[in-house]
């Protein structure tokens, strides 16, 4: 049976919503029964973003399969809640490369290369392996960038030739563009999408439903002009304004329509009704005031806040299943070893320190973790954060002045944090690291095994240095207790301080595995543990303020 497809393209401007919107859709349709495949394509030279700024690009999400991709897929799993795989996102430095790989090999017969039909034809073949892996009944695919721009045309033109090659009938295209709001006048303008879709349609595809974005309410003499002037059906133009709850976009989705009139138009039909209760329930709940924890972020790219979308949405996530709301400080880890920032530090409940690579802001990073030892601050390292909780260890109670890792000190001597023997002859960047789902074993006793509720767990990791086992002995017997291991006990997953009320880390992302109402046991542990300390400093405070002025004056 041929698979329907549903594209999704952006106008106007970048980052415009497409991959919320088409994760949110993705919900709606398999809630109705609908088997699916969800795929990104980004049409950069790089092959993968695992080697970008975080700065240009943001978070790096890792799948299963170890498959370094980008973070739109973080919204795929958390919205639709299903696992994804390499198949589902792809680069134009992919396809380039495979397809000179075969011109190299001689596969082409010593044929001229093109862009038609060499590299849409790899396009159009990766596509089609969403479909025949999965098996689904539709598949959604979403464009990076925006409709004009020179390096998606080939995708563009791709996605034509599916069309006509699988069937107009089969085929969905959904433009999500931006309507800019002009103060001075107070108007809301439409000529930039109208622009976009005749951009669009110069390339031969006509869209089939336009959502329109907007900070502001549109009114239904917007949709009827978008209507006419880009040539779509009125039932077809879904105004969305701007929502302060991330999660209520696929109610908004669903309260205009969309997946019904997608549905009809591809002629297929839904197997069950879709039951939005959790989901009401769950905007509910965000909106309900509850007491606040402060946890600070500490990172090395806190200025571009989508460089830890999945830290943010994890502690999000852990706060609604504890009942609180989670407001995060961010702090430079830079500024900490300019003695700027501590004040975020000082007054938070709890301290998240997250993954990174390279030496700069390591230091503060190391500070942050220290304060939070010796103040009994709940802390949670993830990768690079479990790492300077054990350089801090190291240093600062066995008493190893130099220890460092040697990602960032090749002379030290003690190298507590070091590279992986299989590395080590390894001299790319990309795809060296250990990456993907790993099993990890849980020491039974331990504030890691409590959270976790089980003694075995799989988590995705993303780098290249580990715990060196050298010192392990040294560790243990100072108060450090490893509360997770791979199974050949060879190598340290989760590292715990044993007289801390919760200092955990994870060489692994736990991040990457938490859901709207499946939080992250990690994640939930340093929010409980960040929520008792607030209790415990007020019933200090109150027992303080009782006690006689003269006793009270000693404490």
């Amino acid at each position: 049976m041929t698979p329907k497809y549903i594209i999704f393209t952006g106008g106007v401007v970048s980052s415009v919503g497409k991959g919320v919107t088409a994760a949110a859709l993705g919900l709606l349709l398999k809630e109705r029964g609908f088997k699916l495949a969800v795929q990104k394509l980004d049409p950069y030279i790089n092959v993968d973003p695992g080697t970008m700024s975080p700065y240009q690009h943001g978070e790096v999400y890792v799948l299963d399969d170890g498959a370094e991709t980008d973070l739109d897929l973080g919204h795929y799993e958390r919205f639709i809640d299903i696992r994804l795989k390499q198949v589902s996102n792809f680069t134009a430095g992919q396809v380039y490369a495979e397809v000179i790989a075969k011109e190299r090999h001689g596969d082409y017969l010593g044929g001229t290369i093109q862009i038609i039909p060499h590299i849409t034809n790899e396009i159009k073949r990766r596509i089609g392996l969403a479909a025949k892996e999965t098996k689904a009944e539709i598949v959604l695919v979403e464009i990076g960038g925006t409709v004009g721009d020179i390096e998606s045309l080939p995708f563009m033109e791709s996605l034509r030739q599916l069309r006509n090659e699988v069937g107009r009938e089969n085929v969905f295209f959904i433009h999500v563009t931006w309507l800019p709001f002009i103060s001075a006048t107070g108007e809301i303008k439409t000529k930039p999408t109208q622009h976009s879709v005749a951009a669009l349609r110069s390339i031969g595809i006509s869209p089939n439903m336009i959502i329109a974005r907007c900070d502001h309410p549109i009114e239904d003499s917007i949709c009827d002009k978008i209507a006419l002037f880009c040539d779509v059906e009125k039932e077809a133009v879904i105004p969305m304004t701007t929502t302060d709850v991330l999660y209520e976009v696929p109610l908004l989705v669903e309260e205009a329509g969309v997946a019904e009139y997608v549905i009809k138009s591809l002629n297929i039909k839904a197997t069950r009704k879709p039951d939005w209760r959790p989901w009401r329930k769950l905007v509910k709940e965000v909106r309900t005031p509850k007491p606040t924890v402060k946890i600070a972020l500490v990172g090395k790219y806190v200025e571009f806040h989508d460089a830890y979308l999945s830290v943010r949405e994890a502690l999000k996530h852990a706060a609604l299943a504890t009942n609180v709301k989670v407001e995060i400080g961010w702090v430079h880890s830079v500024d900490l070893e300019k003695n700027k920032g501590w004040e975020i530090i000082q007054n938070a409940d709890g301290i998240l320190v997250p993954g990174g690579f390279g030496s700069r802001g390591i230091e503060g990073k190391t500070m942050a973790a220290r304060f939070a030892r010796e103040n009994k601050v709940p802390y949670l390292g993830l990768c690079l954060g479990m790492q300077v909780m054990c350089i801090d260890f190291a240093r600062n109670v066995l008493e190893h002045e130099d220890a460092n890792s040697s990602e960032f000190d090749r002379g030290t001597e003690a190298p507590v944090i070091d590279l992986m023997l299989e590395q080590r002859s390894i001299t790319d960047m990309g795809g060296t690291m250990r990456l993907g789902l790993y099993p990890c074993l849980l020491q039974k006793g331990t504030k890691t095994a409590a959270a976790y509720g089980v003694s075995q767990v799989e988590e995705r990791h993303r780098h290249r240095f580990e715990f060196n086992n050298k010192f392990k002995a040294e560790f243990e017997n100072a108060g450090m207790l490893f509360s997770g291991m791979s199974p050949d006990g060879m190598l340290v997953e989760i590292a715990e301080l044993a007289d801390h009320p919760f200092m955990i880390g994870s060489q692994f992302h736990p991040e990457f595995l938490s859901r709207p109402m499946r939080p992250h046991p990690l994640f939930v542990g340093l929010v409980k543990a960040a929520k008792k300390e607030i209790k415990d400093r007020e019933q200090r405070a109150s027992t303080n303020a009782n006690l006689p002025k003269v006793l009270r004056s000693t404490l």
